[in-house]
């Protein structure tokens, strides 16, 4: 039986780890969550794609020293997940396809990799009947072409391919062709009591829309947001919707979803740029993150700090463009 009703009880915790940058990323976020969150009770996966088809290379973490940091000091268990359906093609896909892999019956919730725990995520109140997702995003899917469907016809075609309710997804405090009023997440976590159901859904919906999607979507680019297309019709098929947590605690004093190291230190609080370097100081995990080049100039040779100064946090550009473009106009942008 899960934990329900609004209360978090036990739960695990599933980011996917993989060669390169990601396995990096994943052993930052294992290494916050620790020291952030000491009392976690649930278990730790970093879910990791094994060889196959659909990628050219291995795609499994290749650093000894990084396998060693997650599971003998950080406690992570590496959780080996095949690639059937996405694969290097749409990376994307490892959230949806990892899922199968966790125990079944269990909650739980995911995070993506690029994302910095700050604060006791084992208090956050998740009610496990009732899915959610970030809401930390803006309006970037679908594009509304002049003479083509609007939001509603959109979003309605999706609803009704999957025989969903279409109205009752709405948020009526927003005026219509709005993308608020329609339900819309970013893909950065999502959690449920079970996330075999949440994945079969996820890959089904995923799978109908990227391999078959309806007249309505003719015009619509799918890559890269065919995540988060499918992702509010998973979580209106559960039960779930908007703000079924809390406001201000992941996307905000629990979690933070930085996505890269120059936009973490442009534009995040005091509070997330210490405790990302509070995370790396320990000798057993600088020693290992700072073979990966952002987290080494950006964290730890200090470049970060400069990029901190060429903005002021309280008045800060309005659009992620000009950030991304006055950083690289002093040389110090980094992926």
């Amino acid at each position: 039986m899960t934990e329900s009703s609004g209360s978090a009880g036990h739960f695990n915790v599933m980011v996917v780890g993989q060669d390169g940058r990601v396995g990096y990323e994943a052993a930052l976020f294992a290494a916050s969550l620790r020291r952030f969150d000491p009392g976690f009770a649930g278990t730790l996966y970093v879910a990791e794609p094994r060889p196959g088809p659909l990628w050219s290379r291995d795609p499994r973490m290749q650093d000894p020293d990084l396998r060693r940091l997650l599971i003998e000091d950080l406690g992570a268990t590496i959780l080996p997940f095949d690639s059937r359906h996405f694969g290097e093609a749409y990376p994307y896909g490892n959230k949806i396809e990892a899922l199968a892999a966790l125990p079944e019956g269990e909650p739980f919730v995911f995070f993506d990799s690029d994302t910095l725990i700050t604060g006791p995520l084992s208090r956050v109140p998740f009610d496990f009947d009732r899915p959610t997702a970030s809401l930390n995003r803006t309006g970037t899917w679908p594009v509304i072409e002049l003479y083509g469907p609007g939001y509603t016809q959109t979003w309605r075609a999706l609803y009704d391919r999957f025989g969903l309710d279409f109205e009752s997804s709405l948020d009526l405090s927003q005026p219509e062709e709005f993308w608020k009023r329609y339900l819309y997440f970013n893909a950065g976590w999502f959690f449920h009591r079970c996330p075999r159901e949440f994945g079969r859904l996820f890959l089904d919906y995923a799978l109908s829309i990227r391999d078959d999607p309806p007249p309505e979507l003719v015009c619509q680019r799918l890559d890269p947001w065919l995540d988060q297309v499918a992702l509010p019709l998973v979580i209106h098929a559960l039960g779930g919707g908007r703000d079924t947590l809390p406001e201000g605690l992941l996307d905000g004093t629990i979690s933070r979803h930085y996505r890269l190291f120059p936009l973490l230190y442009a534009r995040e609080s005091d509070a997330t740029i210490a405790a990302l370097e509070q995370t790396v100081a320990p000798n057993r995990i600088k020693k290992v993150l700072k073979r990966h080049e952002p987290i080494r100039r950006m964290v730890l040779q200090g470049r970060g700090r400069k990029v901190r100064a060429l903005f002021d946090q309280a008045e800060l550009p309005r659009s992620e463009a000009a950030i991304r473009n006055r950083i690289k106009k002093h040389k110090l942008w980094m992926r």
